[in-house]
């Protein structure tokens, strides 16, 4: 399966595990480097929105990412081809960080703005969750746990509905929400845009 897997979703994965395994080692000094600061904290480095993608902070963590990014990015670099699936990946991280920091600007308080960084691949998974659902709406799912089997189109409705509860009314699990939704935002509107203009199966071309 691991010899199979298109380039671009098997460098992602091996890079995240590596970049991992330095966080184990040196935690502090991996995400006090690459993880994304609130751009007015002294911790702040440009390169952070590109690098927090990259960073994990528990197995558990990494895990759960990786195994979507295998299931999901997988199917969707295949289908859409190396330039878009890098856009479309990269496209809804961003989104996911601008829509974090959007919600830290409007309603964070200092300690969010000055020490607590945002860190994860979550946010561009979740753009391939929704990529997945609209390439394959009908396709059935089935959760780990709990074991409950859904087509796709309405588990990852399900999934955006809870984000969207989960981020309104409960702040403090240390969770970004509203990364996850960014993520999901710029994943259907690429997605869409794609179908719309009948690009989606130019795998030449970036849009």
């Amino acid at each position: 399966m691991w010899r199979n897997l298109p380039p671009v979703t098997k460098h992602l994965i091996i890079i995240n595990i590596i970049l991992f395994v330095a966080t184990m080692a040196n935690e502090n000094f991996m995400i006090g480097t690459f993880a994304m600061f609130y751009p007015a904290s002294q911790f702040f480095r440009f390169w952070q929105p590109l690098t927090y993608m990259f960073m994990h902070g528990s197995f558990m963590h990494i895990f759960f990412n990786m195994y979507s990014l295998l299931l999901f990015g997988s199917v969707i670099e295949r289908n859409l081809g190396t330039k878009k699936y890098v856009l479309f990946y990269f496209a809804s991280g961003f989104g996911a960080m601008l829509l974090h920091l959007l919600t830290i600007h409007l309603f964070g308080g200092p300690m969010e703005k000055a020490v607590v960084p945002m860190l994860g691949a979550s946010g561009a998974i979740y753009g391939l969750f929704i990529g997945y659902a609209m390439l394959n709406p009908d396709t059935v799912l089935t959760l780990i746990f709990p074991p409950i089997s859904l087509k796709a189109k309405w588990m990852m409705l399900i999934f955006v509905g809870i984000e969207i509860l989960v981020g309104v009314f409960d702040t403090s699990d240390g969770v970004a929400h509203f990364a996850h939704l960014g993520g999901a935002l710029v994943g259907f509107l690429l997605m869409y845009f794609w179908k719309k203009t009948g690009r989606i199966w130019l795998r030449d071309e970036w849009v």
